[in-house]
């Protein structure tokens, strides 16, 4: 055991441990989640370090063997190593100090081992002089979120890409497939099941847009501005060259911030992604709930796709198969709606010169790109790729409805269109049969109206278009 003290007081602390304590009495005081901080934030606190590291050097602050040896325990971090030196639960008070102390007494310790030295040797390299140098948790820790973010919203848009291209060649496949179209769950006319999936498709793309749109504001970071965002501490020429050398090594451009003082108290960027998330989240429900009713029987219900089945649905129904991937496509999404009223109410909270909920809204935020990257990912791979049509079905709706007479309208006008429907719904005979008894049309005029083509597409069917 080695013996490290605060102002608080000592605590022994393990000899084998990287982390010291302020880690210590983070983890004795914050018992709340059960789980622990999200593998990729991890890895973007210490590209952030990294980054400070590299700057300091570069102004003449840092000493250049304490500053290598940092940068050599920031890229072991960052390659996934000594993951297990980070114990911290997730939510936490303290605006993420104990997160930040926790990944500088981590480097320093791992510098004091590089260059030889017993770990804990803090008159030697300091967890808050030199790992935390020009900086305080109130400019890292939401510069880490913001690299965090874009690293994930990536991942997400690259899983939304497979799943809107998988719409579009869904779309190609159903093309010819001509259904009903509903509105109010009612009969309308007729449509293609390509044209939907080609929508879902343009749904989705929309969301890639919507997300992406979200994400400027990240670019802009406070870095330099330490406390409050005034700079204390930092100096001017570490708060110009911090934004490029981070931008190199994360692959985004970013920026100082015009108003640091702003940045430092203001966390309204994090509400403005995940509100991108939640609406995604809800157009995403829809299309997971219209494939539910498109799906819908076999025997008793819409019967228009088979979605593929993945495994047996009833405890007690023998041969029941669930939209068991639609379904968790929709909890999922239900859960990024809940964590949004989390991130809205962290991001209400702050107060004066900081926003100390940024623990939880982080949380949150790293929850919901995960989340939702999953179960895109899952739809796409379980569902999407083996969907079928049943075409069989989807044309005898279509020759049962009276939907179709709507494509009469121009021809026969809406009092006499309304009395053949009338008639079609008393005697539950089909629209076609009550056009050929009464002799409104030549067989050969009524399909030409009434083709599928006709009513799909733009225009005055069997007309002018």
């Amino acid at each position: 055991m080695r013996a490290e003290h605060d102002f608080l007081g000592e605590m022994q602390v393990e000899d084998n441990v990287y982390y010291g304590i302020q880690t210590l009495r983070a983890i004795e005081n914050f018992k709340i989640t059960g789980e622990k901080l999200d593998p990729d934030f991890i890895k973007a606190i210490a590209i952030v370090k990294k980054a400070a590291c590299l700057t300091n050097m570069e102004t003449g602050r840092m000493p250049e063997d304490i500053g290598n040896a940092m940068v050599t325990a920031a890229d072991e971090i960052i390659e996934g190593k000594m993951a297990d030196q980070f114990p911290l639960d997730p939510i936490q008070g303290g605006a993420g100090t104990s997160i930040n102390m926790n990944m500088n007494e981590v480097l320093s310790n791992r510098a004091l081992e590089i260059l030889g030295y017993p770990l804990g040797r803090y008159d030697i390299i300091s967890p808050n002089n030199h790992a935390n140098m020009a900086q305080s948790t109130n400019d890292a820790f939401p510069t880490s979120i913001k690299v965090c973010i874009l690293r994930k919203a990536a991942i997400l848009n690259e899983a939304l890409i497979r799943m809107a291209e998988e719409f579009e060649r869904k779309g190609e496949e159903f093309k010819d497939v001509i259904k009903m179209g509903r509105t109010h769950l009612q009969d309308a006319v007729p449509i293609t099941l390509g044209q939907e999936m080609i929508s879902y498709g343009s749904i989705v793309r929309r969301c890639i847009w919507r997300i992406t749109r979200s994400l400027g504001s990240l670019q802009n970071i406070n870095m330099g501005g330490t406390a409050v965002g005034t700079g204390l501490n930092a100096e001017v020429e570490y708060i110009k060259k911090f934004p490029g050398i981070l931008s190199d090594l994360v692959g985004f451009q970013f920026e100082s911030a015009p108003n640091l003082i702003d940045t430092t108290n203001s966390t309204d960027c994090f509400a403005e992604v995940s509100a991108a998330l939640k609406v995604s989240a809800l157009s995403l429900i829809k299309i997971a709930n219209d494939m539910r009713l498109m799906a819908s029987g076999p025997r008793c219900g819409f019967n228009e796709i088979k979605l593929p089945a993945r495994q047996p649905g009833s405890s007690i129904m023998p041969g029941k198969v669930n939209p068991v991937i639609a379904e968790v496509m929709d909890q999922t999404c239900y859960h990024v709606i809940g964590n949004d009223l989390a991130i809205t109410l962290a991001v209400e909270n702050g107060q004066l010169e900081l926003n100390v909920m940024e623990p939880v809204l982080a949380f949150n935020l790293f929850n919901s790109f995960r989340y939702l990257t999953n179960a895109i990912d899952t739809f796409t791979t379980k569902l999407l790729k083996d969907l079928e049509a049943n075409k069989e079905q989807c044309q005898k709706w279509v020759d049962n409805s009276v939907g179709i007479i709507t494509a009469l309208l121009p021809h026969l006008g809406y009092d006499k269109c309304s009395a053949i429907a009338k008639e079609a719904y008393n005697e539950g005979t089909p629209i076609k049969e009550i056009l050929m008894r009464e002799k409104l049309f030549t067989k050969e005029r009524m399909d030409e109206i009434l083709s599928p083509i006709e009513m799909t597409t733009p225009g005055i069917a069997g007309g002018k278009k």
